[in-house]
Parts: C-alpha cells; structure tokens; sequence
C-alpha cells in the first residue's frame, strides 16, 4: 500500500509539479490545498500518514498547523518545504515537525526526506545543515511567535500593515498589536517605520 500524503503550498505551479513530482514516485496525494486552514481540515478528513506543509501559507502558516495535529494528536509526521533558512524552523525538527527541506533543494532531496522520516527519524537538507549556522539573527533570540516572524517577513518586503491584515486574514488591528509586541520584544524605540528600518540593518535575519 502506498505512503499517503497531504501537500499544502500556497503556489500553484510549485504545488502542481510537487504533486506530480510525488504521484510519480509512487506516492498517493490524498489532497491539495492552499492555505493553512484547510490544510489541517484535510489532515483531519483523510488522516494521511504524512503533510508536506509550506511554512509561509494564509491563515495559518506550516508550524501552527503542526502543532495544532499534536495537540489534536492526529499522529501524521510534517515535513516543512520552504524557501526560509531560519533556525528557529530548525529548531522545531524532531518537536513539532518531522523534517524541513528547501525549495531550492533538488526533489531528490525531498524522497529522501521522505524514506527517513517515514522510518520514525528527523531530517534536515544538507543545504540547511550547511549555511544555517552563518546566521547571526534569529529569531528565538526575541522569543517570537510564528505569527510574528510571518509579519516580520512581510515587513521586509515593504508590505503595510493593511495589506500584511489581508494575507493573513486578520484585522490591520490585530496586525498592529503584533508589531508592537515585535518591537517590545526587539527593545527597539517605537516609530513609524522602526520595524522596517531594523529589518533592512539585519538582513541575515531572513534569507528568502
């Protein structure tokens, strides 16, 4: 019987070839989606025994939706496949998630990812293992939240507090209340632009 698998990637195109890349492999995708929200609808509806997740999805990104099928003990193994190299992604590895591989990665990182964890181990790409230890910010030095690292990298692609609220479908208030909980917890003063002027003078701190 072949491994079933839940794929979640807020990029069709990516979520497409993915999906053939996997079905080729011989690997049964019970669901497609493109959001956080219904991504965890669909690990609740076909209990798959593994979700390739997206950190950086709508509503909810990879992590929450891991870390709400643990406390709902659904019992499927996530792998986050992102085009973010943060540590404090790595640091979930073998807690909340199962195996965390790059987009840049060839697939044949991805099969391998696959094999190990399905065998009950964490895995990480190579490409990970490599450069993430060059990166002198991160952000569990501030002790944020994965709702407040995803509003950090929209801030880093100058997107407003308005737009930020409609990717993430939450009000511009809630939106606002996050950036000033970042920038209590990043000791910077409070202005205007604060946030987005210390992101541009740490730009290690993603890597998208």
């Amino acid at each position: 019987m072949s491994v079933t698998i839940v794929l979640a990637d807020d990029h069709p195109l990516l979520l497409a070839g993915n999906e053939q890349f996997l079905k080729k492999k011989g690997y049964q995708v019970l669901a497609t989606t493109t959001n956080g929200n219904s991504a965890y609808n669909s690990i609740l509806e076909y209990k798959p025994q593994l979700a390739i997740l997206d950190f950086d999805m709508p509503i909810q990104n990879g992590l929450e939706v891991a870390k709400a099928c643990i406390q709902n003990q659904l019992g499927v193994k996530i792998i986050i496949l992102t085009l973010y190299k943060q540590e404090a992604i790595v640091k979930e590895v073998g807690e909340t998630i199962h195996g965390y591989i790059l987009k840049d990665d060839e697939l044949s990182e991805l099969e391998k990812c696959i094999h190990i964890v399905l065998k009950g181990k964490s895995y990480i790409s190579n490409n990970l293992q490599e450069t993430i230890h060059l990166y002198k910010v991160t952000s569990n030095q501030y002790n944020l939240t994965a709702t407040e690292i995803k509003i950090l990298s929209y801030l880093s692609k100058d997107k407003s507090s308005a737009q930020i609220a409609a990717h993430l479908y939450i009000s511009k208030r809630t939106v606002e209340k996050h950036r000033s909980n970042i920038i209590q917890k990043l000791g910077i003063k409070s202005s205007q632009n604060s946030l987005l002027l210390w992101v541009q003078k740490n730009p290690d701190f993603f890597n998208t």
